[in-house]
């Protein structure tokens, strides 16, 4: 009778974790083409989406769900070449003038340059918390994995598991913090060179074009929204709730490891330490310890 009972019990709680965390398949089933459609393709069983941009347009992609906590992740292939004044972009969004949102969008270069990605967070429609670095690799050579971990504590960007960037929970200081709203997971190639590349002087070079960023293997082990009510559901601790159990309330000391070795090597923008953009008020979480 316990074994059955304990079974039952087991069945339950893998229901409950089914029904609240959405794992993405084939990513034609969990995203689609919201602008762009006649430049982004879909191929290889239905996991690789081709982001083009030329002259005409850029292209996007986005998730058919929203979520409130969890981790997202894709693989992706960056424009290779001189792909200055591009931009591609992933992140999570809400919708309207308080929305939240946070971003990974990869700065393009000329020939030759590395990469920056500039990462941000929004919350309740305010940003300017930008942080930016170079990366460590060439991320046109080969896919790579950018995932954002978003829990009741804090969001972690993470590249290749490895943590560049984390924003805490201290709301109860009157700091806001992105936990009463979905998001859809975005990713888009888009024409920035208005201030993508040194700051706009580097034009797109449309001899270049088509540029194309690749997508892959979307994943999404994350909380659904469905409005309101979920905002308890997703915050909740249970063993389906896996985002807010204690061993994601912080990062563990390999990781802080980790990612101080990123930040003061490749780390070449912090608006925490930009006190001319302030005028000397510096925003509050600057204050703030952030692992």
């Amino acid at each position: 009778m316990a074994n059955f009972q304990a079974l039952l019990l087991a069945l339950f709680i893998s229901a409950v974790a089914m029904n609240q965390c959405f794992v993405g398949a084939m990513l034609s089933k969990s995203m689609y083409v919201n602008w762009g459609a006649h430049h982004s393709t879909i191929s290889g069983n239905s996991e690789d989406v081709q982001l083009v941009l030329d002259q005409t347009s850029g292209s996007a992609v986005k998730s058919k769900r929203a979520f409130l906590f969890g981790s997202v992740e894709m693989l992706i292939k960056l424009v290779p070449g001189n792909s200055a004044g591009t931009v591609t972009a992933y992140y999570l969004s809400s919708t309207g003038d308080k929305h939240d949102e946070i971003d990974y969008e990869f700065l393009g270069n000329v020939s030759g340059q590395p990469y920056i990605v500039h990462t941000n967070i929004y919350t309740q429609g305010n940003g300017s918390r930008e942080q930016q670095f170079y990366l460590w690799f060439d991320p046109t050579a080969d896919f790579h994995n950018y995932t954002i971990h978003w829990n009741p504590t804090s969001v972690v960007w993470y590249i290749d598991n490895i943590p560049i960037r984390v924003f805490r929970n201290y709301e109860k200081e009157g700091i806001a913090f992105p936990n009463k709203q979905g998001m859809r997971v975005h990713s888009s190639l888009w024409n920035a060179d208005n201030w993508a590349t040194r700051g706009g002087l580097d034009k797109i070079d449309w001899n270049s074009a088509p540029f194309i960023a690749k997508l892959r293997r979307f994943r999404a082990r994350a909380c659904k929204w469905d409005g309101p009510v979920s905002i308890n559901q997703c915050a909740s601790q249970s063993r389906a709730n896996w985002w807010t159990s204690p061993a994601y309330s912080q990062l563990s000391n390999s990781k802080m490891a980790q990612m101080k070795s990123v930040r003061d090597k490749f780390m070449i923008y912090d608006y925490c330490k930009d006190t001319k953009r302030f005028n000397g008020k510096m925003p509050a979480e600057c204050f703030k310890p952030h692992f």
